[in-house]
């Protein structure tokens, strides 16, 4: 159960390798990898800028990793979320986990990103290709995927 905040960018591969090395109770691995897109087409995007407040992110990357783990059994699970100005095509989150079954690692690793694109306090600044930026706002389907965890989290607490 890991979270880091890093301005440097990851190897995937290298990473589930570390995290996975000598644990024989593992039978499955997830993984999601987010890379930065350029949203405006023939226009070009130059880059998004990802700042957050060091200390409060982590404890809230922590906060949500704690909670996939308290709803699924998992033997590891990895968080790893990029700051800085990012240009399209770069990596900018990373997700492992590592459950005995695949249906928990799937599902773990789901809810991870949806509640990481929901609940994360990072601010995205993106820059268009003509030099414009504007903040990005959460967007409508990342709240309604989100629900579906919180809605299955009531459904499970009245039965």
């Amino acid at each position: 159960m890991t979270v880091r905040v890093q301005r440097d960018d990851f190897d995937a591969g290298a990473e589930i390798a570390a995290l996975t090395r000598g644990n024989t109770q593992i039978g499955a691995v997830t993984s999601f990898v987010g890379l930065v897109r350029d949203m405006h087409g023939a226009a070009g995007s130059g880059a998004m800028t990802l700042e957050h407040y060091p200390g409060m992110t982590e404890k809230m990357l922590a906060a949500i990793d704690d909670e996939a783990n308290a709803r699924w059994p998992l033997e590891a699970s990895l968080i790893v979320h990029r700051y800085g100005r990012l240009t399209p095509g770069d990596r900018i989150v990373l997700v492992v986990v590592a459950s005995p079954h695949r249906a928990a690692a799937f599902d773990a690793c789901h809810f991870l990103i949806d509640w990481l694109k929901t609940r994360a306090p990072f601010w995205k600044l993106e820059e268009t290709g003509t030099g414009e930026a504007r903040w990005v706002e959460a967007l409508e389907s990342d709240d309604v995927a989100a629900e579906r965890w919180a809605a299955k989290s009531r459904k499970g607490a009245a039965e």
